[in-house]
Protein backbone atom coordinates (compact mmCIF):
# COMPACT_ATOMS: atom_id res chain seq x y z
CA UNK A 1 0.00 0.00 0.00
CA UNK A 2 1.78 3.51 -1.04
CA UNK A 3 1.93 5.99 1.52
CA UNK A 4 -0.32 9.14 -0.03
CA UNK A 5 1.42 12.46 0.10
CA UNK A 6 -1.52 14.54 2.15
CA UNK A 7 -1.34 18.47 1.83
CA UNK A 8 -0.60 20.58 4.93
CA UNK A 9 -4.39 21.28 5.06
CA UNK A 10 -5.07 17.35 4.81
CA UNK A 11 -2.78 16.19 7.62
CA UNK A 12 -3.66 19.16 9.98
CA UNK A 13 -7.63 17.58 9.29
CA UNK A 14 -6.29 13.47 9.97
CA UNK A 15 -3.87 15.18 12.80
CA UNK A 16 -7.09 16.89 14.59
CA UNK A 17 -8.78 15.26 17.44
CA UNK A 18 -12.19 15.76 18.82
CA UNK A 19 -15.37 13.79 18.26
CA UNK A 20 -16.93 15.88 15.88
CA UNK A 21 -16.01 16.78 12.13
CA UNK A 22 -16.79 18.66 9.52
CA UNK A 23 -14.94 19.00 5.87
CA UNK A 24 -15.70 21.15 3.44
CA UNK A 25 -14.19 22.24 0.01
CA UNK A 26 -14.60 22.31 -3.49
CA UNK A 27 -14.80 19.65 -5.84
CA UNK A 28 -11.96 17.67 -6.48
CA UNK A 29 -10.07 18.85 -3.66
CA UNK A 30 -9.47 15.36 -1.78
CA UNK A 31 -12.32 15.37 0.70
CA UNK A 32 -13.17 11.39 0.36
CA UNK A 33 -9.92 10.68 0.19
CA UNK A 34 -9.20 12.48 3.28
CA UNK A 35 -12.23 11.25 5.23
CA UNK A 36 -11.59 7.85 4.44
CA UNK A 37 -8.18 7.79 5.53
CA UNK A 38 -9.36 9.71 8.92
CA UNK A 39 -11.59 7.15 9.64
CA UNK A 40 -9.70 4.48 8.80
CA UNK A 41 -7.00 5.71 11.36
CA UNK A 42 -10.33 5.85 13.56
CA UNK A 43 -11.01 2.31 13.86
CA UNK A 44 -8.04 0.86 12.80
CA UNK A 45 -6.01 1.89 15.91
CA UNK A 46 -5.74 -0.38 18.48
CA UNK A 47 -7.76 1.42 20.80
CA UNK A 48 -9.98 2.98 18.02
CA UNK A 49 -13.46 2.88 17.49
CA UNK A 50 -15.82 0.62 15.68
CA UNK A 51 -16.83 1.61 12.64
CA UNK A 52 -20.64 1.59 13.24
CA UNK A 53 -20.25 4.10 16.45
CA UNK A 54 -19.84 6.94 13.37
CA UNK A 55 -21.96 8.75 11.90
CA UNK A 56 -20.38 10.17 8.34
CA UNK A 57 -23.08 11.89 6.61
CA UNK A 58 -22.74 13.72 2.93
CA UNK A 59 -25.11 15.18 0.65
CA UNK A 60 -25.37 12.62 -2.65
CA UNK A 61 -26.02 9.01 -2.35
CA UNK A 62 -23.00 8.27 -4.75
CA UNK A 63 -20.67 9.87 -2.44
CA UNK A 64 -22.22 7.79 0.18
CA UNK A 65 -21.55 4.51 -1.57
CA UNK A 66 -18.04 5.82 -3.10
CA UNK A 67 -17.01 6.37 1.02
CA UNK A 68 -18.22 2.92 1.67
CA UNK A 69 -16.30 1.18 -0.92
CA UNK A 70 -13.52 3.17 -0.48
CA UNK A 71 -13.37 2.25 3.24
CA UNK A 72 -13.47 -1.29 2.18
CA UNK A 73 -10.90 -1.11 -0.21
CA UNK A 74 -8.38 0.71 2.19
CA UNK A 75 -9.59 -2.67 5.37
CA UNK A 76 -8.98 -4.95 2.10
CA UNK A 77 -5.41 -4.02 1.67
CA UNK A 78 -4.65 -3.28 5.29
CA UNK A 79 -5.90 -7.15 5.77
CA UNK A 80 -3.59 -8.29 2.89
CA UNK A 81 -0.91 -7.37 4.58
CA UNK A 82 -2.08 -8.47 7.99
CA UNK A 83 -4.71 -11.15 7.65
CA UNK A 84 -4.79 -12.24 11.50
CA UNK A 85 -5.77 -8.47 12.33
CA UNK A 86 -8.61 -9.10 14.34
CA UNK A 87 -9.38 -5.12 14.76
CA UNK A 88 -9.42 -4.88 11.12
CA UNK A 89 -11.79 -8.59 10.60
CA UNK A 90 -14.13 -6.87 13.14
CA UNK A 91 -13.88 -3.17 11.27
CA UNK A 92 -14.29 -5.22 7.97
CA UNK A 93 -17.61 -6.89 9.12
CA UNK A 94 -19.15 -4.20 10.92
CA UNK A 95 -18.49 -1.86 7.90
CA UNK A 96 -21.85 -3.02 6.35
CA UNK A 97 -24.04 -2.10 9.19
CA UNK A 98 -22.05 1.35 10.17
CA UNK A 99 -23.82 4.75 9.07
CA UNK A 100 -22.62 6.12 5.93
CA UNK A 101 -25.32 7.99 4.59
CA UNK A 102 -26.79 11.51 3.34
CA UNK A 103 -28.56 13.72 5.64
CA UNK A 104 -31.52 13.00 4.29
CA UNK A 105 -31.37 9.29 4.76
CA UNK A 106 -30.28 9.35 8.46
CA UNK A 107 -33.05 11.99 9.23
CA UNK A 108 -35.63 9.23 7.90
CA UNK A 109 -33.38 6.46 9.98
CA UNK A 110 -34.29 8.65 12.89
CA UNK A 111 -37.90 9.45 12.21
CA UNK A 112 -38.40 5.62 11.56
CA UNK A 113 -36.94 4.40 14.44
CA UNK A 114 -38.48 7.30 17.08
CA UNK A 115 -41.66 7.74 15.14
CA UNK A 116 -43.63 7.17 18.71
CA UNK A 117 -41.54 10.53 20.46
CA UNK A 118 -42.10 12.60 17.48
CA UNK A 119 -45.73 12.05 16.68
CA UNK A 120 -44.72 10.58 13.01
CA UNK A 121 -46.83 8.15 10.87
CA UNK A 122 -43.85 5.17 10.93
CA UNK A 123 -45.50 4.50 7.46
CA UNK A 124 -44.24 8.37 6.48
CA UNK A 125 -42.76 8.52 2.70
CA UNK A 126 -40.37 11.14 1.60
CA UNK A 127 -42.18 13.90 -1.03
CA UNK A 128 -40.55 14.40 -4.62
Amino acid sequence: MAEKRWSPRQLEILEAGGENMEVLAAAGAGKTSVLVEKIFRLISAPDGTDVDRLLVMTFTRAAAAEMRERLAAKIREALDLEPDNKRLLRQQMLLYGAQICTIDSFCQSVLREFYGSVDVDPAFRIGS
